[in-house]
């Protein structure tokens, strides 16, 4: 199974570690992607561009890296997304190229615009990769180069022939983060093998950020939807679909 986990900035990703290393764990390929390299964030102060970017970016590598993850970067400028045709276009040739099973992004209504926006293009682009001549450029419209799989290193991307790119048709499962007013079905996972390294990537960007919120309270989070789940620890999304899939038996 594939599973790429789209936000728009390093440390999105808190909401969904202990899924994302549960299937590492099991063998199962990651890849973290994030739409902007995070370039506003107001706990820099007055540091350069270039420096911001730096950290951020090795933010998401040393995430990506702790559960056995490949990454991404996109650079669609922080507080600027927009949604749009174009930058839902250079998410669907990361698809054609990952292939992705799941997806796993933000809820459709979150008050970030940035947020709302990868939520938007996510699930857009799913669409997008599954055309041919859209994928590959043959439609006639100009866009960028295919992504590179090998990580966010110093180049964004990696200048790869489109053409070679093969459209991606294959169901993807689009979860996103919990929101009470989703009209979609709740789904809840397990995370109780994998809550210590969860909390790990919460605190390595707590020390960082200096938060209020504590890794006591992020774990206590997690226990409270176990219970709710008849587990130790869980993390919740919704299911983009009408219906869950239907099971042999009743639980």
């Amino acid at each position: 199974m594939r599973i790429m986990a789209v936000f728009a900035h390093p440390d999105d990703e808190i909401g969904c570690m202990g899924t994302l290393a549960q299937h590492a764990a099991r063998g199962d390929e990651v890849m973290l992607v994030w739409t902007t390299l995070g370039e506003l964030a107001s706990q820099f102060g007055d540091a350069s561009h270039e420096e911001v970017t730096r950290i951020r970016r090795e933010h998401g590598a040393w995430v990506a890296g702790r559960i056995g993850a490949q990454h991404h970067f996109f650079d669609m400028g922080d507080s600027r997304m927009t949604g749009n045709r174009a930058e839902a276009l250079q998410l669907a040739r990361l698809y054609a190229r990952f292939r992705p099973n799941a997806v796993i992004t933000w809820s459709d209504d979150h008050p970030h615009p940035d947020h709302r926006m990868t939520a938007k293009i996510a699930f857009d682009a799913i669409t997008l990769a599954r055309i041919p001549k859209i994928v590959t450029g043959a439609g006639g419209a100009s866009s960028p180069p295919a992504p590179h799989l090998g990580g966010g290193g110093g180049s964004i991307e990696s200048g790869e022939d489109v053409s070679r790119l093969q459209a991606w048709r294959d169901p993807i499962r689009f979860y996103q983060y919990y929101a009470p007013a989703s009209p979609y079905p709740e789904v809840l996972t397990d995370v109780s093998d994998s809550i210590e390294v969860a909390a790990e990537v919460m605190s390595f960007y707590h020390d960082f950020y200096k938060w209020a919120w504590t890794a006591e309270q992020f774990r206590e989070g997690r226990a409270q939807l176990g219970r709710m789940a008849g587990v130790k620890y869980a993390e919740r999304f919704n299911l983009r679909a009408s219906h869950l899939r239907a099971r042999p038996y009743l639980d």
